[in-house]
């Protein structure tokens, strides 16, 4: 992990400013969703990307029953739902 030598201070409400240059840099904008991992005693924000919800994908995602699933995925479990109408 590379630091940045950016230090910011949490308020009385738990909340901490990323600075403008850091959202410029990584194209977060105001609204934009962050994901919170803890990494051992860390803390990591990261922007957050949709993905399939089977293989983790984040591209081709087509929404099914409030789910994001790929075509790679979708096109899967069409051939597996093909073949249990068969009786395979």
């Amino acid at each position: 992990m590379k630091s940045t030598g950016i230090v910011r201070k949490i308020d009385e409400l738990g909340r901490v400013v990323l600075p403008m240059e850091l959202r410029n840099k990584l194209k977060i904008k105001e609204k934009d969703p962050i994901e919170i991992y803890v990494d051992g005693s860390s803390i990591v924000l990261r922007k957050f990307e949709p993905n399939c919800t089977f293989c983790g994908n984040a591209k081709n995602l087509i929404s099914y029953k409030d789910r994001l699933v790929c075509d790679k995925c979708l096109h899967t479990m069409l051939q597996i739902s093909e073949e249990n109408k068969n009786g395979k």
